[in-house]
């Protein structure tokens, strides 16, 4: 704990039963201030990936059927189970937990109830929205600059009332000094280009795929893996064989050993369309210093400043990004340039410790001792 600091009693809610950044995130942050000290809980449906990680963690976990139609037993329910444990920051991520958690945050009394966005998407209904975020909520918290200069359009919300903080990074875990995933791919002796995340249809697949067919067609020496698993997982196997992609491009499935894979690839491509914040498998290999490739989507550009800490392409363009995969790999003393100012660039600003000391000063700064 740092000097200003205290073990404060902190609870987060995720109310996804599916495992990717953003749950990646939440219990980070929870792992990290129980380090420190503090008492943490997390608030779930037991099904949920996160909720069977935290116990495997030694993370006291909530479980909540976030799907019943019981909004105000619920709220109740959870309300007294806030008083009774004495939460003092309370920290929702999803919508429906983010309704659910913020009644009963703001029915216990919580000192502190902190709302985490982490995706870019647009608002509809910004009336009932903005009661999440600016009733339910005495803080937000975004993932990138881009996601924060939005909210602040849409919902008014004044510069001291959101803070841009994307996930910190163990910087020891990844590191370029390690060993190498064992991937069908690697067997063939090429260059490795690949994709690491959730299998979602933002996430650029389909150009990869595309861009995937342009380099074997001018037989340029790589190959290709997709490391994830997620609801397009069909879908991309049916591409995969429709574009007579199978000697070329693997599906390697769910990895734990991202690091590993991260040292395995020559380039790191991260093509999303929309939706992106700061993306943390971008802070994940820069870190690794592997070369990234990304669209310029979102928080993307953020982290991966072109032709500083990697290469960026314009989103749903697969010749550009078929030409940024060459460009990355032939250019190498460039490439070598932008993988060290990128490992640097993490260092400095997107550490764990970084970002935990950051949530420390922003407990301190609303909750009086």
């Amino acid at each position: 704990m740092t000097a200003a600091s205290r073990p404060w009693r902190i609870a987060h809610s995720e109310a996804s039963t599916g495992w990717g950044g953003q749950e990646h995130r939440v219990l980070a942050e929870l792992r990290g201030f129980q380090q420190r000290g503090c008492p943490v809980w997390l608030i779930a449906p037991r099904e949920s990936v996160i909720y069977q990680r935290a116990e495997k963690a030694g993370i006291p976990a909530v479980p909540v059927n976030f799907a019943r139609p019981r909004f105000p037993i619920d709220a109740i329910r959870l309300a007294r189970w806030l008083r009774r444990e004495k939460i003092q920051v309370l920290n929702p991520h999803s919508s429906r937990d983010g309704w659910l958690l913020g009644v009963a945050g703001r029915l216990a009394g919580v000192p502190l109830i902190i709302r985490t966005r982490h995706i870019d998407v647009d608002y509809p209904n910004t009336f009932s929205s903005g009661i999440v975020f600016k009733k339910l909520a005495d803080h937000v918290l975004t993932t990138s600059d881009k996601i924060t200069a939005h909210f602040q359009k849409v919902f008014r919300i004044p510069c001291d009332g959101i803070t841009t903080l994307p996930t910190g990074i163990d910087l020891e875990l990844f590191s370029p000094i390690g060993g190498q995933a064992e991937l069908p791919s690697k067997e063939s002796g090429q260059p490795l280009v690949g994709m690491v995340s959730v299998l979602r249809s933002w996430k650029g697949h389909a150009t990869f795929l595309e861009a995937a067919v342009k380099l074997k067609a001018e037989k340029f020496p790589v190959r290709f893996v997709i490391v994830g698993d997620g609801p397009q997982q069909a879908n991309l196997e049916a591409k995969i064989a429709a574009m007579k992609l199978g000697e070329v491009v693997t599906l390697a499935g769910h990895r734990e050993d991202v690091p590993a894979v991260l040292r395995s690839l020559a380039v790191l491509c991260i093509p999303s369309t929309k939706h992106e914040g700061v993306p943390q498998i971008g802070l994940q290999a820069l870190a690794c210093k592997t070369p990234v490739v990304g669209s310029y989507v979102g928080g993307i550009p953020e982290i991966i400043r072109n032709g500083e800490t990697g290469r960026i392409f314009p989103a749903e363009n697969a010749d550009a990004l078929a030409s940024a995969i060459k460009v990355a790999i032939t250019q190498k003393d460039a490439t070598k340039t932008m993988t060290e100012n990128g490992r640097a660039f993490v260092e400095k600003n997107f550490s764990l410790d970084r970002m935990l000391d950051r949530l420390e000063t922003l407990y301190a700064q609303h909750i009086k001792s």
